[in-house]
C-alpha cells in the first residue's frame, strides 16, 4: 500500500542556499512514515507499552532536486519489506510539479525492552505493512 502526506516548506527549513536542507529530508520522511502508520490504524503507542520499539537501522537516500519555500511536497511511504524483526519502507519525496525532490529506502528494526531485536507480535502486524505484489 503506497500511503502520501502533504507538506509545505517553511523557512526555517532552509539553509544557506535557500533550499531544504539535506537533514530536513529525514524529518520529512519520519512523518510520511508516521502519517502512513495513523492512516493503517497502526498502534503504535500500544506497541510501545507493551515493551517494544521501532528504530531506524539504516537509511539510503538519495537527493534529485532541491525543495524550496512554499513548495508542497508529497511524501510518499510504501512499504516493500517485511520480516520477522524488520522492515523496510521506500519513500519519496515530490514537489508540486511531480518532480522527485529525494528518494530512500529506510530499513527499521523492532526492538524489546532491552534494547534487542525482537519479533514483531502478531497483533501489531498490520497487513497493510507487508509489501504489495
Amino acid at each position: 500500500m503506497k500511503f502520501a502526506a502533504t507538506h509545505c516548506v517553511r523557512s526555517y527549513e532552509l539553509d544557506a542556499y535557500n533550499h531544504v536542507n539535506n537533514a530536513v529530508y529525514l524529518q520529512y520522511l519520519e512523518y510520511g512514515r508516521m502519517e502512513f502508520l495513523k492512516a493503517v490504524h497502526f498502534d503504535y503507542e500500544g506497541l510501545s507499552r507493551a515493551g517494544y520499539s521501532l528504530f531506524i537501522t539504516h537509511v539510503d537516500i538519495r537527493y534529485r532536486v532541491p525543495a524550496r519555500l512554499f513548495d508542497v511536497l508529497s511524501i510518499e511511504a510504501e512499504p516493500v519489506k517485511l520480516g520477522g524483526f524488520s522492515g523496510t519502507f521506500h519513500q519519496r519525496i515530490l514537489n508540486q510539479r511531480n518532480e522527485v525532490c529525494a528518494e530512500a529506502d529506510v530499513t527499521w528494526c523492532c526492538t524489546n525492552s532491552n534494547g534487542k531485536p525482537a519479533r514483531i507480535p502478531d497483533e501489531f502486524r498490520v497487513p497493510e505493512l507487508s509489501p504489495t505484489v
